[in-house]
């Protein structure tokens, strides 16, 4: 009998950091993977931006270079499905380029425009459509302001795009918006899965119609790879793309997230917290309700910029000697975090520097220093100021739900046992890590798969590409003391109120 040839699969993500690839085997064995780091650009003070080109340069770069790591032909990809950061804003023109740079998903400069919709009452009559909570670097709002404050820009773009749609363009030469980011916008009815003018007209931005792209599904196939793309990547012409989804739906592909008793958890720049239901929860209480890649489902949000892009601010700033060691300098970090106990430090840190879940105006900051804290101390605060910030959004999911049995946990910080470990004891849950070290791509290959029909859908990907590699139970000794900090964090907060602004 002849052997079934193997077929592989490519996933591409386009994080708030990094541009990354890798490649899998149908079994969901990752095969190569490459990374190259985005700049940040912040030109004023709350703006934040990155050099679209740059971006398509890097990305092409590691597609080649996983394929030349894997050693394989590439005709032997059967497809590719890209993800990506949600919200922020790229803009291009009828070709596919960039009209400016592309606006991130941590970007202020539009907090007036919420502020003034919230004031007016646009967010409550939205809701019911919209199934989310507004916030400055949504598309409507960056719409609004370019509209008033950069008005030529609008006359050269074309088309709105994310971080993972404008990857597919670059790929296959086609435009097309992909549901999951599309919902996460506050530009589309999320109950019925389509653009509605009611929800643009609320904003003040119908004329923004024009912009919007026609919507596909995660598994639906947007094309196939170009010959300048091929040229350019070392990929086949003709390798087929799949529509691709928002990174956090891609994260809870990973995790083996396919039904509702699961919850899972994503520590990277964003901190996401998230479960899956069949019926759209609408609750001003809820940060946000999107489309999930599995139709028919919905996902539920709590999430905000305060998680592990604050300790990478930390590592940038302060320990630039480190880095050069040799030793990986997230490593430092773990043991010095592990030397001081968490009974051992009263110091407190709001992770802020990129937004908040709590006052809008908060920044970030060190409550408690004294002269006897180490580097270590301000660390472990660092690390428990994260876990707070998740806690935090943990608890307002519970509203809407019961305890799961786990969190399936994933991002950079789950390469940190020492931090996973302080998760755990935190929420007082068993952690699952899943098995992989790209975990967004993961979930990008196996909507792929599916596109292709490697499997015959979500399901059956999902038992045939993610696997759980360890699992960390809560101390219940850690239990008081991290019950009795949180607390403090949340007092902390509540001080604070008003003081910023």
């Amino acid at each position: 009998m002849e052997r079934t040839k193997t077929r592989y699969l490519l996933g591409i993500d386009n994080g708030s950091t990094l541009s990354k690839a890798a490649l899998f085997a149908e079994d969901g064995t990752e095969l190569a993977s490459a990374a190259r780091k985005i700049e940040r650009l912040e030109p004023r003070p709350g703006w934040s931006e990155r050099d679209v080109a740059a971006m398509w340069d890097d990305t092409a770069e590691v597609i080649r270079e996983v394929i030349t790591a894997a050693g394989m032909d590439p005709a032997d990809i059967a497809g590719i499905a890209c993800t990506g950061h949600g919200n922020g804003l790229y803009l291009v023109d009828e070709a596919g380029n960039p009209v400016r740079n592309a606006i991130n998903s941590t970007d202020a400069r539009a907090a007036s425009y919420i502020d003034q919709w919230i004031a007016d009452g646009v967010d409550a009559r939205v809701l019911p459509m919209t199934t989310q909570c507004l916030w400055p670097a949504q598309p409507n709002a960056l719409l609004a302001w370019l509209r008033d404050h950069e008005p030529e820009v609008l006359a050269r773009a074309a088309w709105v795009q994310f971080a993972k749609d404008f990857i597919r363009t670059q790929l296959t030469g086609e435009i097309w918006m992909e549901r999951t980011d599309m919902s996460a916008s506050s530009l589309m009815n999320v109950v019925t899965g389509d653009y509605d003018d009611r929800v643009l007209a609320a904003f003040g931005i119908a004329e923004m119609k024009r912009l919007l792209p026609p919507l596909r599904m995660t598994h639906d196939l947007c094309g196939r790879a170009t010959a300048e793309a091929a040229a350019r990547t070392g990929l086949a012409e003709g390798t087929p793309v799949a529509g691709g989804m928002f990174d956090i739906d891609a994260c809870c592909l990973a995790s083996g997230i396919i039904d509702a008793g699961q919850m899972s958890l994503v520590a990277g720049t964003w901190g996401n917290n998230q479960y899956i239901a069949r019926e759209p929860l609408v609750d001003r209480e809820l940060f946000m309700t999107s489309c999930y890649s599995i139709p028919g489902w919905y996902l539920m949000l709590e999430g905000s910029p305060t998680s592990a892009g604050n300790l990478e601010w930390f590592v940038e700033r302060f320990m630039a000697e480190e880095k050069t060691t040799g030793k990986p300098v997230f490593k430092i970090c773990d043991e010095e975090v592990a030397s001081v106990g968490p009974e051992e430090s009263d110091l407190l840190f709001l992770p802020f520097l990129y937004g908040t879940n709590e006052d809008s105006a908060a920044k970030s900051s060190f409550l408690g220093l004294n002269g006897r804290h180490t580097r270590a101390h301000v660390l472990r605060a660092i690390y428990e100021g994260i876990v707070f910030a998740h806690h935090h959004h943990l608890q307002r999911l519970l509203q809407f739900r019961d305890r799961p049995e786990c969190i399936r946990f994933t991002g950079g910080v789950a390469r940190s046992e020492v931090w996973v470990r302080m998760f755990a004891d935190c929420f007082q849950l068993p952690v699952e890590i899943p098995a992989g070290s790209e975990l967004g791509a993961l979930g990008a290959a196996i909507a792929a798969a599916v596109a292709v029909g490697v499997y015959p859908g979500y399901r059956e990907a999902v038992a045939g590409m993610t696997r759980i590699a360890r699992r960390y139970e809560p101390d219940p000794t850690k239990a008081a003391v991290y019950a009795e900090k949180y607390a403090r964090y949340k007092a902390a907060v509540a001080a604070l109120d008003g003081f910023w602004s």
